[in-house]
């Protein structure tokens, strides 16, 4: 558990990559699970309705503040067991309480009580995600490696996903209803978090970078990486394509049953489907990157993205067998794009970190989660409410008209495709390519030797005297 100990960055095994990345595993099942099924969950079930939209977006609004903090804290965090890794493990516990408040909520509980457990529930993903982000960032430093270990992160978290959509399959063929395989996804998620969490974070090494612990940040430090134009290009792709598929997953399953006519069976098998494609294509993205470079394979996932959504959006109604493969598709699609937004997020905070002399990958994941949040916030949000506008009823059982499922359809379709496309066009002009950063690696190489050689040599002096 040293931070000086372990092989040198970028050469991790891949044993250690994968134990590692089991981080992503509770994150992304959580991630997944509150997109999709939570909302239904409250709005139908608990008995919130359309106001569950306000309440998720007002937590998100208020979370986002969070984040900044949190990486400011992270960067100058300097303990005995690394600086990345006290806060990741500081997350179990407090995802496994708002994981049982939120899950096995009782019937007919209140705005307020959804709203506390979200907060903490937000916490907690903050504390998992801005460590995991930024520990990889250490762990992998060229841009290969990076492509490398995120994918690899994003692929297996694709393994927590999957289960929470087979969870409630499994409970309806045992004739259980729809909350009780959300409830069902509840203790599921309880016992995930804590074991994928220690099994990452006990055995990984943490590099101890000098230069990250010879700086005080202050707020101020973030509006000085906000004026630079890829921190821009950044934290406007970031929002976009969060927005873009936040939007889809939280009419997801309105439209597959009102609108595709699916059963809600059926429905999460596609769903399965969309996330289980991940395992294909984070990698397969991390590959494309490494030979057209990062921003091109961005491009190419937005793009492709958008357009199966409109073939699913245009295919027979309860057509399983055109429906799956653009989810396929979709899905492998999706999670490539994740992958390049927090690979390019590593590559600029090495360019910074020559530039200003300091390390600050703590403030730029948080960066990126912030806007992830907002657009979280934002999705939800904007999809409740416009369900509102077309008189769409959430409820358990509920029958609505020819007019609100056209609504419904027309929301669940142009928001993610315009989104999307208009966060891979972010990156139209971006110059901080493979070999931009070999240069900008082999100048932090020879400048973190030099220093190594100096305080070895003040270290001796010292010693001497």
């Amino acid at each position: 558990m040293s931070q000086t100990k372990g092989p040198p960055a970028g050469q991790l095994s891949l044993l250690s990559v994968l134990t590692f990345a089991c981080a992503y595993l509770p994150y992304s099942a959580l991630t997944t699970s509150v997109a999709v099924q939570v909302p239904r969950f409250f709005a139908g079930h608990i008995g919130l309705g359309l106001a569950v939209g306000g309440i998720f977006g007002l937590v998100r609004l208020i979370d986002i503040p969070l984040d900044p903090a949190l990486g400011l804290l992270m960067d100058r965090t300097r303990s005995r067991i690394g600086r990345y890794r006290p806060w990741m493990l500081l997350g179990a516990p407090v995802l496994m309480l708002a994981i049982h408040k939120l899950y096995q909520a009782p019937v007919g509980a209140g705005g307020g009580y959804l709203l506390i457990w979200l907060l903490i529930m937000y916490l907690g993903m903050s504390l998992l995600l801005l460590a995991a982000n930024s520990w990889a960032s250490t762990l992998a430093a060229t841009y290969s490696q990076r492509s490398r270990i995120f994918g690899a992160m994003a692929g297996l978290g694709t393994l927590g996903s999957v289960a929470i959509l087979v969870i409630p399959i499994v409970v309806a063929q045992q004739h259980g209803t729809d909350a009780q395989g959300v409830q069902a996804v509840g203790w599921f998620l309880f016992g995930l978090a804590p074991v994928a969490i220690v099994i990452a974070a006990l055995p990984t090494p943490e590099p101890l970078n000098k230069l990250a612990t010879a700086h005080n940040f202050r707020l101020a430090d973030y509006a000085a990486l906000l004026v630079r134009p890829n921190i821009l290009r950044l934290v406007a792709a970031d929002f976009l394509v969060t927005l873009g598929p936040g939007w889809m997953a939280a009419l997801y399953l309105f439209f597959f049953k009102d609108s595709r006519g699916f059963t809600t069976t059926a429905a999460n098998l596609l769903l399965v489907i969309y996330i289980a494609a991940a395992l294909l294509g984070a990698p397969a993205t991390a590959w494309l990157a490494n030979r057209i470079s990062k921003h091109r394979a961005l491009a190419v996932t937005t793009t492709g993205y958008s357009l199966m959504l409109i073939i699913i959006f245009i295919s027979p109604k309860a057509s399983f067998a055109i429906a799956a493969p653009a989810m396929l598709l979709a899905g492998a699609l999706a999670a490539g794009t994740v992958v390049m937004i927090r690979s390019i997020t590593a590559d600029i905070g090495d360019e910074i970190r020559l530039e200003k002399g300091r390390h600050e990958i703590g403030l730029l994941y948080a960066l990126t989660s912030a806007t992830t949040k907002a657009a979280s916030a934002l999705a939800i949000t904007l999809t409740f409410w416009v369900l509102g506008v077309v008189g769409y009823n959430p409820s358990e059982g509920a029958a609505n008209g020819p007019d609100q499922i056209r609504g419904l359809e027309l929301a669940y379709a142009w928001g993610p495709i315009i989104f999307v496309m208009l966060g891979g066009a972010c990156f139209i002009g971006y110059r901080l390519s493979a070999e931009r950063h070999a240069e900008i690696r082999r100048d932090l190489d020879a400048r973190d030797a030099l220093e190594a050689e100096a305080t070895l040599a003040a270290a001796l002096t010292g010693s001497e005297v």
